[in-house]
């Protein structure tokens, strides 16, 4: 459907000024003080525009934003929103995308992203960089490519999410989640993947202390392990790892192969060590007890 009405260079305040619009054309514009711009819009395409105030896309569809900004009070900005396509955006506001569906972010910069995309179905990010605690709870269906993050607990309670070719700087990422497969990708964070299930790493680098334990399923393949130590505990694993595992403890079933470990710790008395196989050729130090 084409736009019905253009809004050109427009400085719009006041609180709900489009409210319930459909069928516009949005370009150059600044939305400056006043709550919710946009909320109940449909079938907008906004341009070169910006966002200043709190909540601007709430409870609309069909949205096309490109070459657009998020000023730092434009919080909360999309919430409640289908079918939205944001390209060549700054995005400063936290809280950003809550309960979205069908949401594709292309070529977005999200340096203030604490408590960002949560309860998200149907996303697609691409080549999106992002900073802030807590992105991506609890969201499903995910199709990530080209993805750079910094920034704790990512990904908590996420299901079936792919990742291709990222940088993540995070602690605890992946807990509780599942179905998750990443490629090719650099990953750096204490305690990663506790307690989930189904946890797939392809070509990854890994730097984690106590990484990928309680997790039912891992599958690491032809992955480096840097610095990480007491891996696996209490997890379902089969793990192809290139290089030398710094520690491995307790794992709870399946086969891991490495060229060497620095340490396995295997105690009989918190596991059965014969439900993994060990095969490496070169185990520097082996223990059964602490």
């Amino acid at each position: 459907m084409k736009p019905q009405r253009q809004i050109n260079q427009e400085y719009l305040t006041g609180e709900r000024p489009l409210f319930g619009e459909s069928g516009l054309q949005i370009n150059h514009t600044l939305f400056g003080e006043g709550e919710s711009p946009l909320k109940e819009c449909h079938q907008i395409e906004m341009e070169n525009s910006m966002f200043q105030w709190k909540y601007p896309l709430w409870y609309s569809s069909d949205i096309e934003v490109k070459d657009s900004t998020w000023a730092e009070m434009a919080r909360a900005g999309v919430w409640y929103t289908n079918n939205i396509h944001i390209e060549n955006a700054l995005i400063e506001a936290p809280k950003n995308f809550r309960r979205c569906n069908q949401l594709k972010l292309d070529n977005v910069f999200l340096p203030n992203a604490a408590e960002t995309l949560w309860n998200c179905s149907n996303v697609t990010l691409n080549q999106v960089c992002a900073k802030g605690d807590y992105f991506a709870m609890n969201c499903t269906d995910m199709q990530i490519d080209n993805f750079e993050l910094a920034g704790n607990y990512c990904f908590d309670g996420a299901k079936n999410v792919e990742i291709h070719h990222a940088k993540m700087l995070s602690k605890d990422a992946f807990w509780n989640s599942e179905n998750v497969t990443v490629y090719d990708s650099y990953i750096s964070g204490e305690y990663l993947g506790w307690n989930s299930k189904n946890l797939t790493l392809v070509n990854c680098t890994i730097e984690s202390l106590q990484g990928m334990c309680y997790v039912e399923n891992l599958v690491l393949k032809n992955c480096r392990l840097l610095h990480t130590t007491l891996a696996f505990e209490y997890s379902t694993v089969n793990a192809e790892i290139t290089g030398k595992a710094d520690s491995i403890l307790n794992p709870k079933g399946g086969t891991i192969r490495a060229d060497a470990i620095g340490t396995l710790i295997l105690e009989p008395d918190k596991i059965k060590p014969e439900d993994t196989q060990i095969i490496c050729e070169n185990v520097m130090e082996r223990w059964e007890k602490f």
